[in-house]
């Protein structure tokens, strides 16, 4: 699994709203974390490694968890965090690394582009990302499709798209499994075998599904969801084919 801070791969969302319950002591203590800090033998004090997190600002409008990812290509990727102000994304986001050491050469990064936009990328602060997930997780739990306006095109595009019985799902998280998608979609009767959870070429989670339902009905009344969240993301759904599914996933084998 490429979320080496998460080996059970439960979706990060769920996780982060424990975080941000119990505080600070709880991701760095947590069993199984990266961030596992132990005091030293004999009694010599220690100060733990410093959380690895770092700031990125400057991002592009459609930018998603796969082009930050890519980014940062061959460094461990624990979280990407959008920072949304008054529903919108604000072009910046929190990136969790596995080590602490990674941080330097996420800095190297600095300055480069993504697309035709460069990016900025500072230090952070282990504070700033749980105050970041607060306002996140208070805004999820309120109404997510009312602080999310949309054009009327985009809207409309979406309700008059033909139906297939196919939808496709973008912003999921990297680490989020077909029991997750299951359970978003739980009004609906789905099995494992509907759900293909894209990968890129290097095996590793796009950020994208397509899921299979029974008719174009149940796609349809799906689409529902749209804009609502898994954890604390927001995911997008789409109507789409049995064919674009089949090229998506072939495309990662």
């Amino acid at each position: 699994m490429f979320y080496r801070g998460y080996p059970d791969g439960r979706e990060m969302g769920a996780k982060r709203q424990r975080i941000a319950d119990k505080g600070p002591s709880f991701y760095a203590n947590s069993p199984g974390s990266s961030f596992m800090y132990n005091a030293p033998p004999n009694g010599y004090a220690s100060q733990p490694p410093h959380f690895p997190v770092v700031r990125l600002r400057g991002l592009p409008f459609d930018c998603t968890e796969t082009d930050v990812a890519e980014f940062f290509h061959g460094l461990d990727i624990v979280d990407v965090l959008f920072v949304h102000k008054g529903g919108k994304f604000s072009g910046e986001a929190f990136c969790v690394l596995g080590y602490p050491l990674q941080v330097d050469f996420a800095l190297q990064k600095n300055r480069q582009n993504m697309g035709r936009r460069y990016v900025e990328v500072f230090r952070s602060k282990r504070q700033d990302y749980y105050k970041t997930i607060a306002n996140e997780v208070s805004e999820s739990r309120g109404s997510p499709r009312r602080n999310i306006p949309r054009a009327k095109s985009y809207d409309e595009g979406k309700d008059s798209a033909e139906h297939t019985g196919v939808l496709r799902l973008r912003g999921l998280p990297f680490s989020a499994s077909k029991d997750d998608i299951m359970e978003f979609f739980k009004d609906f009767v789905l099995s494992e075998d509907s759900i293909h959870i894209t990968m890129n070429s290097e095996g590793r989670p796009t950020g994208e599904a397509f899921v299979e339902f029974a008719n174009a009905e149940d796609s349809k009344a799906a689409m529902a969801k749209d804009r609502m969240t898994l954890g604390s993301r927001y995911i997008e759904l789409f109507p789409s084919s049995v064919e674009e599914s089949d090229e998506a996933v072939s495309r990662g084998r």
